[in-house]
């Protein structure tokens, strides 16, 4: 086992490159695009962390010496970008099917028009053309309180079935977007864990009799530095990702509500 990690260890650059670059590029994205298209979350989520696992083991076995130096947080640090990474493009093939395929005001005016001529089956028919998070709650709310032209339902119950439907879906946007909060936070936890163990190591090498122990103390401020540097990377990205996302998803939030109030007026108003 030692003679495989040493041949890593002395691998030609292009399979470091493969292996610190390539594999954990190819694992973000294709798990990532995983989690946002399938359903068996749990499953893929389990793969996901293994798959990391292994990953950044191999990685930290390529790392240069001087990297290295930086101890097993710098491993673990490792692992945290991966995830992060994977996360933010679950994050983002997900929002973006939630888009939907038609521009929302465009999609809103022909919809609309549909609904105020009573043609719901032409109403729901354009939910499906646009195919975003909103149609998929409209139609689904249209199903249930129409018939044909008509409307089948008291606007009581209308109000209860959409705001049901959109129960239903609106999780959906926000999931995994704790992911990355929760992920910024560890990282800071860890590159300061890595940060402290590095300078009790440079102090250890300070307090000998006589001359300091200089490659010891320069270990430890090197494992210091790079715990730090790692870290407070992950962080910063993590805490921009989510923000972007939240924005993003606050977006969606509104055009739905947006869509749900104005299609409630036009239906509580065709009971009348």
């Amino acid at each position: 086992m030692s003679g495989f990690f040493g041949a890593l260890h002395n691998a030609p650059g292009i399979v470091k490159i493969i292996l610190s670059l390539v594999l954990p590029a190819a694992l973000a994205i294709g798990l990532g695009i995983a989690l946002a298209f399938v359903k068996r979350i749990g499953l893929m989520t389990l793969i996901l962390y293994i798959a990391n696992f292994i990953i950044t083991f191999l990685i930290f076995q390529t790392l240069p010496e001087f990297v290295r130096a930086g101890g097993p947080l710098v491993g673990a640090l490792i692992y945290i970008f991966i995830l992060l990474i994977t996360y933010m493009i679950e994050r983002y093939f997900t929002t973006s099917r939630a888009k939907g395929k038609i521009p929302m005001n465009e999609f809103m005016r022909s919809y609309m028009k549909h609904l105020m001529d009573k043609d719901y089956v032409g109403a729901m028919a354009a939910c499906d053309a646009q195919g975003g998070t909103a149609a998929i709650i409209l139609k689904g709310g249209l199903q249930q309180v129409t018939s044909g032209n008509t409307v089948t339902r008291t606007p009581a119950e209308i109000r209860r079935i959409f705001e049901e439907a959109s129960s239903r879906e609106t999780p959906l946007l926000e999931r995994n977007l704790i992911a990355l909060t929760t992920i910024a936070s560890i990282a800071t936890m860890i590159g300061l864990l890595g940060t402290t163990i590095g300078m009790i190591r440079a102090f250890q090498a300070m307090a000998h009799t006589g001359a300091p122990d200089a490659i010891m103390l320069a270990r430890g401020i090197s494992e210091a530095l790079f715990n730090t540097a790692g870290g407070l990377a992950n962080a910063i990205l993590g805490i921009v990702a989510n923000n972007f996302f939240v924005n993003r998803v606050d977006q969606f939030n509104y055009e739905i509500n947006e869509a749900v109030y104005d299609t409630l007026d036009v239906l509580e108003r065709s009971c009348k």
